[in-house]
């Protein structure tokens, strides 16, 4: 048995095990800060025109050596037409994946999606743990608690939009303690 057939099942089940403990309560309702560029701004105005609302972008700092990192956030689709988020890019991972975790037959099975995530007009759909999430694959960033990672989510209709996500621990608190950053006022 090679090494790459050894991890396989012991990745599988931390990714698992990952995507299933408690999320925090999200409670931001405005978008979280672009990246820093006029183009980034312009970007998130143009989502936010189109409806699209980000909210409370996390990723949970992984146990090292760890080949994975689940990322979790609210999307909010205000807009009067059906949208899709089609991917994420950063230069944080070498891919991130959209996935699902579902129960099918008494046990919790997770899926990529790999036409990516529907988003209803009026609809709020939360990216947390236990349900639908994303996967940085191969973190290329150190990721500490605290730190921010920038990327851009790709939607069907809105196009890029420019994201922070914040670092915080297994348990979803950021550096400041307890969940009280920026983005559980």
């Amino acid at each position: 048995m090679n090494i790459r057939n050894a991890l396989l099942p012991a990745l599988a089940a931390l990714s698992l095990a990952a995507c299933n403990q408690a999320a925090p309560p999200a409670t931001v309702d405005a978008p979280p800060p672009g990246i820093g560029t006029a183009a980034d701004e312009a970007l998130a105005a143009d989502a936010a025109q189109a409806g699209i609302a980000i909210q409370a972008p996390w990723i949970r700092l992984p146990p090292p050596p760890a080949a994975v990192a689940a990322g979790y956030l609210g999307i909010r689709n205000g807009g009067p037409e059906a949208d899709r988020l089609l991917a994420v890019e950063t230069d944080a991972a070498t891919r991130v994946e959209i996935h699902e975790m579902r129960e099918e037959d008494g046990m919790m099975r997770m899926r990529q999606l790999e036409a990516g995530l529907e988003l209803p007009p009026g609809a709020h759909v939360e990216l947390r743990p236990g349900g639908y999430h994303l996967m940085l694959m191969e973190p290329q960033a150190e990721l500490a608690i605290g730190s921010r990672v920038p990327a851009a989510l790709v939607f069907e209709r809105a196009g890029r939009v420019p994201v922070e996500f914040e670092v915080r621990s297994a348990t979803g608190h950021g550096a400041h303690g307890g969940g009280h950053g920026n983005d559980s006022h």
